[in-house]
């Protein structure tokens, strides 16, 4: 079977073969993406893309973080761009990147625009989350390395099918709207540390929503825009990896069950560092104790958050060197607000850059971190920690919500109080809420 038909095959899973435990992920990725948008929604993006939407006329139709309606694509561009402003949102490490910021928006404003139910909405979110995590596979690290942004280019496949399923194309529809998205998925690395890295995101979303509408609309496209010569997969990577992005089959088990969660303000890849070193602080001492860090982390890391001089708070975050100081130091890395723009002037933290070094090792996988410190006394302590380690999905609800209240205030409780109803309340009442001041 071709790759394009097993996502077609994906789409079209009976709502009640969704495995439970992925599909309460889900919910908690929905709550996760609306506390990562509404705190995005003063960005200095932020202010522009309502302002875009607000030049672009059409049927007002799906709200947008921070108040304004738009037609569904556009708020799904908006959308897409304000919630991944911070960073702050989830990761899912075998698709090489972010699932909800590039999905949900997508998912949202169309569930807005049909009166979909939020359950009917997060059910299509979950497949196109899985659907783009098995391009991801399909691409391969090369397409990363490559300089491509899988959250923008595979998440915009996710997003496409999110979109089509929610406005019920049929099999040969969502076949021209994926064909149509081969032409149009696009994103960069090299966006990265400025306001076009949140707007791939948005990108990913808009062309989800923009394909699955001229999909409906009669537009046709290619058979196979996918695996086909001069197909997206084929013209995007070296090598491409069909068949293991079928392993397991969804049938056997969804990958969407590894999405990871953001609990501190910066790039996934530093987090697993931060829990090594946060576990060992209280024996440390001050910054002064310490003669040197040297870190071990996966070399895929070393050109994406491996920023030796931070120029502004957004580059920090992508800064081993700056993030090992502040944990060390107790700052609050969970906390946006403490990335700042003179945070990357602290002269004690430029000092404590010095003595990082960072290596690779492709022994560490990319959810894991080891650390070796020496000590002025002459001691030396290793740790190491792995962001894979199973963890609940009670335990993440209870962690995310925390994170919540910590970003947005006495909202993000009102939010993730939202987790036990979601199977009745409306889409348009979470609207509100991303809406609303």
């Amino acid at each position: 079977m071709a790759f394009i038909d097993n996502l077609i095959q994906l789409s079209q899973t009976p709502a009640d073969r969704l495995p439970v435990s992925a599909l309460q992920k889900a919910r908690l990725s929905l709550l996760d993406w609306m506390v990562c948008g509404i705190a995005g929604k003063d960005e200095p993006v932020a202010e522009k893309m309502r302002d875009f939407a607000r030049n672009e006329a059409g049927n007002e139709v799906a709200s947008i973080f921070g108040g304004g309606m738009a037609p569904a694509r556009m708020a799904a561009l908006a959308n897409g761009t304000i919630s991944h402003a911070l960073d702050f949102d989830d990761t899912h490490f075998r698709h090489v990147g972010h699932l909800s910021v590039g999905i949900f928006p997508a998912a949202f404003v169309v569930a807005e625009e049909v009166d979909a139910s939020v359950r009917t909405m997060v059910k299509a979110f979950l497949i196109g989350a899985e659907a783009a995590i098995r391009v991801g596979i399909a691409l391969g690290v090369g397409h990363y390395n490559r300089g491509f942004h899988q959250t923008a280019t595979a998440g915009a496949f996710g997003a496409t099918i999110a979109a089509g399923r929610l406005y019920e194309l049929n099999g040969d529809e969502l076949r021209h709207a994926l064909g149509l998205c081969a032409t149009r998925a696009s994103g960069l690395r090299s966006q990265f540390g400025t306001m076009g890295k949140p707007y791939n995101a948005g990108i990913a979303a808009s062309n989800g929503v923009e394909c699955a509408q001229l999909a409906a609309l009669g537009i046709t496209s290619t058979h196979d825009g996918l695996e086909a010569h001069q197909g997206f997969l084929t013209t995007h990577a070296d090598e491409i990896f069909v068949n293991e992005a079928w392993i397991p089959s969804p049938q056997e088990a969804f990958l969407f069950d590894e999405n990871k969660y953001k609990l501190h303000a910066c790039c996934h890849g530093i987090h697993a560092m931060i829990e090594t070193l946060r576990a060992k602080r209280q024996k440390l001492g001050g910054l002064n104790e310490i003669e040197k860090i040297t870190l071990y982390t996966n070399p895929r890391w070393l050109n994406v958050c491996d920023k030796k001089a931070p120029r502004n708070g957004l580059e920090v975050k992508f800064s081993y060197a700056w993030l090992a100081g502040m944990t060390l130091r107790g700052d609050k890395t969970g906390d946006n607000r403490a990335y700042t723009d003179t945070l990357a002037e602290d002269a004690e933290l430029s000092a404590f850059a010095e003595k990082v070094e960072v290596l690779g090792d492709p022994g560490v996988t990319d959810l894991q971190a080891r650390v070796e410190i020496a000590l002025s006394d002459g001691q030396t302590i290793n740790a190491r920690y792995d962001l894979d380690a199973p963890q609940s999905n009670v335990f993440l609800k209870d962690r995310l919500t925390v994170k919540a209240v910590s970003t947005i205030g006495e909202k993000g409780k009102l939010i993730f109080d939202q987790f036990e109803r979601l199977d009745i309340v409306s889409v348009r009442e979470l609207a509100a809420l991303i809406r609303s001041d």
